[in-house]
């Protein structure tokens, strides 16, 4: 079972040990949640396209961003050119360092998963942008990337299963239904919706398979335009 940082090991990796397309076999899409865009409570900007002009205006340095799930790269890197925005990519090894130092001013701006940042939102941090495609209840007032004015900016993070290439098909469609039978319980489906944030998909191999390839190719362009290296 992975995450979404699994679609890039191709681009990121110089020496992948494995092609996550040929050697694994997609089983089951869990679901998927947005990632956010938020800032230090203390920092005048209201949405992301303020913090941008903001530091125009004032000559201030480039906007630091910390962002957990080193190295990840997102479609926010494409927003990022598209709307000209001078960021400081600052790299942490998981979410709780990066949101500690958001939290206490030493960057700007963070990128994490909607269950990260929903969970701290106060007084000391304030949503700018939401990346999927429609806003989460719990940030009904934050607009989307599509919303802002950057098309197709949508991020997502994601959980799903995968096996070996090549076990016998009866074992997969065994394990999808397990899984589905259950994450289907109304108690465990509540508790990923409240905890993650999570939209459920409960999908099977055919459609993880179309999903994980239009996550791969675009990720692999972001690296590649924007030397991102591990």
């Amino acid at each position: 079972m992975t995450f979404d940082s699994h679609a890039v090991i191709p681009a990121i990796l110089e020496k992948p040990q494995l092609d996550v397309e040929k050697d694994l076999e997609p089983v089951f899409l869990v679901g998927t949640a947005p990632y956010v865009i938020a800032t230090n409570g203390s920092r005048p900007f209201k949405t992301f396209a303020t913090s941008s002009r903001h530091r125009k205006q004032n000559r201030l340095d480039p906007v630091r961003l910390g962002r957990h799930r080193h190295p990840r790269p997102s479609r926010h890197d494409d927003a990022r050119q598209a709307g000209g925005v001078d960021i400081v990519h600052v790299p942490y090894r998981g979410g709780g360092p990066a949101m500690n130092d958001v939290l206490g001013g030493h960057v700007d701006l963070i990128a994490g998963s909607a269950a990260l940042v929903t969970a701290q939102l106060g007084p000391n941090l304030r949503p700018l942008l939401q990346l999927g495609r429609e806003r989460l209840p719990s940030l009904k007032d934050t607009q989307t990337g599509i919303e802002a004015g950057f098309p197709d900016s949508e991020t997502l993070a994601w959980w799903g299963v995968f096996a070996p290439t090549g076990t016998p098909a009866d074992v997969t469609a065994s394990m999808a239904k397990s899984i589905r039978e259950i994450l289907s319980e109304p108690a465990i489906a509540a508790q990923l919706r409240d905890t993650q944030q999570m939209s459920l998909l409960l999908a099977d191999g055919k459609d993880f398979g179309a999903f994980f390839a239009k996550q791969v190719r675009p990720l692999g362009k972001v690296v590649r335009e924007n030397n991102i290296k591990a």
